[in-house]
């Protein structure tokens, strides 16, 4: 029988846990999450657990990496969903502050990543990726964990976490976790909920584009043109918008192209979708 997962809600008690297995020589793992889990979140507990002694996940719904249009008061919220799948995944403790816990009254620092954050997602979303950066930092320094888990779904908030980890000296491993697909190649996520059935088919193609995107492009066709090929056949599937479809170079995220690529290469995507926005990105 499964037994119940502890939680904590506030910074004292957490680090008096984290105190704890630290006297007793166990290593901490960490998954930070917004809650409405999947099987790809709880993908990373599991890698989590098979690298450390004691799993902590987090679930907040991180109210500033929210424009101010976008759906923060929507989004999906059940705390003891989350708590049954997170005991039986492997999760050993559970914080679950609230935003005053997180932003104290009075509180006005910001941390902020140039260069990697800038494009793809840091030009859909502006001040989105300071609202990760600046969680981020402040879970970490909360938890102190010897490594922490990100999915590689969302693949520039993981090379914006590897930078600000590297930058500040904080001592922790980051590990991305591989992206957990649906059977139809659609990349996991709490968004999906929102899709309509016929949505649902559609969204369904972003995966196959990219793919075949990153196959002409390790054929040799240029990237400019890969790019628009992929983006006018993401419209003509059905999409409502594309916010980009491009090929960066991994680890910095720069510019590739416009001739054939010379490197390894990642293809980043961001598509509308009715009211949905969807993500995904692939790599060689």
């Amino acid at each position: 029988m499964i037994e119940e997962l502890p939680i904590v809600r506030t910074v004292r008690e957490l680090r008096a846990r984290i105190r704890g297995w630290r006297q007793a020589g166990r290593t901490i793992g960490f998954v930070p999450t917004m809650g409405a889990l999947h099987e790809g979140h709880l993908s990373l507990i599991r890698l989590a657990a098979d690298r450390s002694d004691v799993v902590v996940a987090s679930i907040f719904v991180n109210p500033t990496q929210f424009g101010p249009h976008e759906d923060y008061e929507a989004y999906p919220r059940d705390e003891a969903r989350d708590t049954a799948l997170l005991a039986e995944a492997g999760c050993g403790l559970l914080f679950a502050p609230t935003v005053g816990e997180m932003y104290p009254e009075g509180a006005t620092t910001t941390v902020t990543v140039a260069a990697v954050s800038e494009p793809l997602d840091g030009q859909a979303r502006p001040g989105h990726f300071a609202g990760v950066a600046t969680v981020v930092t402040k879970l970490l320094n909360q938890c102190a964990p010897d490594l922490a888990v990100f999915g590689e779904k969302d693949f520039q908030q993981l090379q914006v976490i590897r930078r600000l980890v590297q930058d500040l000296d904080i001592p922790v491993e980051i590990v991305g976790g591989p992206t957990v697909r649906a059977a139809d190649g659609l990349a996991l996520s709490s968004r999906n909920a929102y899709l309509s059935a016929d949505e649902r088919v559609v969204a369904g193609q972003l995966n196959v584009l990219i793919r075949m995107s990153l196959d002409r492009l390790l054929a040799g066709e240029a990237v400019q043109t890969v790019e628009a090929w992929a983006t006018a056949s993401l419209l003509s599937a059905g999409f409502n918008a594309v916010d980009y479809l491009e090929a960066r170079a991994p680890d910095t995220l720069a510019r590739l192209g416009p001739g054939p690529i010379s490197g390894p290469v990642r293809v980043l995507a961001a598509v509308r979708l009715g009211r949905t926005r969807l993500i995904d990105n692939m790599g060689a």
